[in-house]
């Protein structure tokens, strides 16, 4: 279970693993006189281990050991960890079986997210095609049986759309269901017989409807909150009850305003209402047993734990450290390991039962600052921002408005090598919870459709007038950058607000978003006509409205862009013809391009990403560096 900052691949174009919470194994300590800021980078993180339900001692996470993110495999009962995947631009996407036997992990080119699931024994070995039969595409969900020998196998493809396969070992795959809206797979039950799918087919990427299939493609059950006076409220499955023949499914509904969980039994159609009366967005988890709920509660960049007994309904909060638990799962000895961390402390995976679970050895990364918390009235409701500055610093101080992808995502107190890295550099970093976040309920997080772009640009101008006012910011030394979606408001907002910005730093960023949508992936596309309200053909106007591209002769400052080259989220034609319009005029700006896709899963590259930019700022801000 991670912490809800938005929906899963589908419907964002930020990848959820790109973000840099996280800490690994294995590292010899070469820091010298190696500087903190790329010290955070190097030192070893891991990511929260996943284990198998059937043999609980196996484990799978992701760890930079190499200096490239990887997937390694963890024996609990002996120790022992082994390196799973080794691939030059990083492996990240994994899943390890039920029963403990198989690793499966997703094989693309370059970081282009388009390739097939291959598997490798636990122990080690050979990788082999783990879906014979199933052409390269982009995931769709993935769930795996306890049977060792089933698996569910959701792809999508610009010519299919969304296709959603039965896949047995040693017999052909069996399309189950296909749709040319954006789907993918939820879960898989106990027993194999019952198969959860969100789908979009009512042309709403961000609010999902449910279905319960079973392996031949029959429908079982259906839930859709779109209809009946729902609109726009969406559901998401959060997995079957682990017990044989039980036929209840956890998922999160939004009817009450914000995400929260409910159990429905697919077979007899009750919903059974949790209520928990907490005032920010909820996820949950089964315990093994299926008696209680494991309960992460989001709210105003801060999160917490609980168990709630389905027996009682008893709500017991879980003791955490104040900042944010990204990742939790409840063991089967009823301990809970969770991967927490804050703003100025480094991230780690420990357990209510006491201790760390995964100390890596090696360099240990440097903390970094608190953050502050702002609220600031902006034209939609009360903007929330958090602010960290250089220890003792006075004002006003060269700020760095560094703003969040997805959309669907929010800043937390969270650890963030990035943030840190400017604030070593004598920076200000203001971050900005703009309309279109999650963690303070659906209205905000819905009020950017149509006007796409433009609302976020308007929450962020508030807050930067705010941070001017109180002496933070000095006007003179404003940065604006992002990755992502971040990347696009930034390439947005130096034409939209040329006399806002001092200079401007976008990576991987949408800059010319009727390009961007003709040669993004699939699931994107779907995504932006529900957030534009149509395709560039049917409302041209919104699209460029919306799109950096329009106001690229307005833009003042200098500009610096990263792109990688191989990139399905923020496609670099797109990018290129940007980068054009900037030439033709003979604006101040620099390029750099790389061989991954959204974003880089390689040390040293995200190390030499940083350097440019830090150096870029100190090149045309005066008095910085």
């Amino acid at each position: 279970m991670t912490e809800r900052n938005g929906s899963d691949a589908r419907d964002q174009r930020d990848r959820p693993d790109r973000n840099e919470q996280g800490g690994l194994v294995g590292h010899t300590d070469h820091s010298g006189a190696m500087p903190d800021w790329e010290k955070r980078f190097r030192a070893p993180r891991v990511s929260l281990p996943d284990w198998a339900e059937d043999a609980p001692d196996r484990s799978l996470f992701v760890s930079n050991a190499t200096g490239t993110y990887e997937l390694y495999a963890w024996d609990r009962s002996t120790g022992e960890q082994r390196q799973v995947t080794n691939r030059p631009n990083g492996t990240t996407d994994g899943v390890l079986s039920p029963d403990g036997h198989w690793i499966w992990w997703f094989d693309d080119k370059d970081g282009d997210e388009f390739g097939v699931w291959r598997r490798q024994p636990f122990t080690g070995g050979e990788d082999e095609l783990a879906a014979p039969g199933l052409d390269p595409s982009y995931p769709a969900g993935l769930a795996l049986g306890r049977d060792g020998r089933t698996a569910v196998v959701g792809r999508s493809t610009d010519e299919d759309g969304t296709t959603i396969h039965l896949v047995r070992t040693g017999e052909a795959p069996v399309e189950i269901y296909r749709h040319r809206e954006s789907a993918g797979v939820g879960d898989l039950s106990h027993d194999g017989s019952l198969i959860a799918v969100e789908h979009t087919e009512h042309g709403d990427a961000m609010h999902s409807a449910l279905r319960v299939l079973r392996p031949d493609g029959t429908p079982v059950a259906e839930l859709d909150d779109t209809k009946g006076g729902r609109r726009e409220l969406g559901l998401e499955v959060l997995g079957f009850a682990p017990v044989g023949g039980d036929t209840r499914l956890l998922i999160g509904h939004q009817r009450r305003g914000r995400w929260e969980p409910l159990v429905w039994d697919v077979a007899s159609g009750e919903e059974t209402d949790l209520d928990l009366e907490l005032p920010g967005d909820v996820s949950a988890e089964w315990y093994p047993d299926g008696s209680g709920l494991l309960i992460a509660h989001s709210f105003e960049a801060r999160s917490e734990l609980f168990r709630y007994d389905l027996a009682s309904r008893e709500l017991v909060r879980i003791p955490t450290p104040p900042g944010t638990v990204s990742g939790a799962t409840a063991r089967p000895d009823g301990s809970v390991e969770y991967l927490w961390s804050s703003a100025a402390e480094p991230s780690a995976v420990r357990s209510t039962a006491g201790g760390v679970v995964l100390d890596p050895p090696g360099m240990k990364s440097p903390g970094s600052v608190p953050v502050r918390d702002v609220w600031v009235e902006g034209p939609g409701g009360r903007i929330h921002a958090l602010v960290q500055k250089p220890e003792g610093a006075a004002g006003p101080l060269p700020t760095v408005f560094d703003i969040h992808g997805g959309p669907t995502w929010h800043d937390s107190d969270s650890f963030a090598a990035g943030p840190a890295a400017w604030v070593d550099h004598g920076y200000a970093v203001v971050r900005v919870n703009y309309r279109g976040s999650t963690g303070y309920g659906r209205a905000w997080t819905d009020a950017l459709k149509h006007r796409v772009g433009l609302i976020e640009l308007e929450d962020i101008a508030a807050v930067r007038e705010w941070a001017i006012a109180s002496g933070l910011a000095d006007p003179d030394r404003l940065i604006l950058t992002g990755g992502s979606w971040g990347g696009y408001l930034t390439l947005l907002g130096l034409g939209v607000q040329p006399d806002a910005w001092t200079l401007g730093i976008a990576a991987v960023p949408v800059a010319d978003y009727v390009t961007a949508y003709h040669d993004e992936m699939e699931a994107l596309k779907a995504m932006d006509r529900t957030l534009l309200g149509g395709t560039p053909e049917e409302v041209p106007e919104r699209f460029e409205a919306s799109s950096p591209i329009t106001y690229v002769d307005q833009v003042k400052a200098p500009v610096y862009i990263s792109a990688g080259v191989n990139d399905p989220r923020c496609p670099i034609r797109q990018i290129e013809n940007y980068v054009k319009r900037l030439e033709a005029r003979g604006a101040v700006h620099e390029v750099y391009r790389y061989d991954a896709g959204h974003g880089s899963l390689v040390v040293d590259e995200r190390i030499k990403q940083v350097r440019l930019e830090l150096d870029f700022a100190e090149r045309h801000l005066k008095g910085t560096g």
